[in-house]
Formats: C-alpha cells, structure tokens, sequence
C-alpha cells in the first residue's frame, strides 16, 4: 500500500457502501423499566379533585398511569386558585388599559379622524374650520439649509 492518506471522498464513499452491504442486525431493545419495590401497574388511589386544596400533593396526579382528564382536572383545580390568578406587574400588556379615563368630546371634535368617523358633520363645515387655522409660512430650505431643486 501506499504512503498517502485515503482522500476524504473516497473513504466517504467506501463507509456508505459497506454499511449498506453489511447485514442490518436488529436494534436491541429497550427494556421496560423493572417496577420499584411495592410498585405495581396501577395507579396509586387518588384523592378527589373537589377535596384539592393548592397545599395538596399534586405528584400523584403526574403519575403517566394517571387518566390525562383527570390530571387535567388536578390541574385545572389547582390553578383557578386566586394565587394564581395574579398579574405580574412587569409584563409587558398584562394590564387593562380599557378602563382608564374617557377622553372628553371637546378633545374628540378636534381630531380630525374623530371628526370624519365620530361626528356627522358635512364636509364643508371641516373645510372652513381648516381654512380657519392660520397657515404656517413654508420655506424653500429644508432642514439641511438646501435648496429644493
């Protein structure tokens, strides 16, 4: 045989062939874990859902011998609990911002988009009350201090 290292492909290339080749033997199974002492098939009896209270053990409801509904009802009795049921203060939108003050119908009827969508009136009458405003003189400069071309 020669000095030189086989090039990358080609070792590649013999691997994926031989593995092909090779007889495929089958995967040993995973035994099913022994059960521990005094552990049988069946769940351990369960306390009634309507008796939980938030200091109750819950362990025995994530037993996965358990009936999902039932852990599901575990669950859902241990958290409608009101301790639960508090907001955090830092999370971003947990509040409630539809009951905050209503603005006043003197701020509305100067919105212009209020105006068009809240308040019937004719066009004109916006357009007299635009006119109204005194104009703001425009200059020829921008900001920059350029002239518009």
């Amino acid at each position: 045989m020669s000095d030189e290292p086989e090039r990358f492909l080609t070792r590649w290339s013999r691997r994926k062939t031989q593995a092909r080749e090779a007889p495929r033997a089958a995967p040993p199974e995973a035994a099913p874990p022994a059960p521990a002492a005094g552990e049988t098939d069946a769940p351990a009896p369960l306390p009634s859902v309507e008796e939980l209270t938030p200091e109750s053990d819950f362990r025995p409801f994530m037993d996965p011998r358990v009936d999902a509904s039932t852990r599901r009802a575990a669950l859902k009795h241990l958290f409608a609990d009101a301790r639960f049921n508090v907001p955090d203060p830092y999370e971003a939108y947990s509040e409630d911002y539809t009951v905050g003050e209503a603005i006043p119908a003197e701020m509305l009827k100067s919105l212009n988009q209020a105006r068009k969508l809240l308040f019937d009136e004719p066009e004109g009458a916006a357009q007299t009350a635009a006119e109204a405003q005194p104009e703001v003189p425009t200059d020829s400069k921008d900001v920059a201090g350029r002239q518009d071309a």
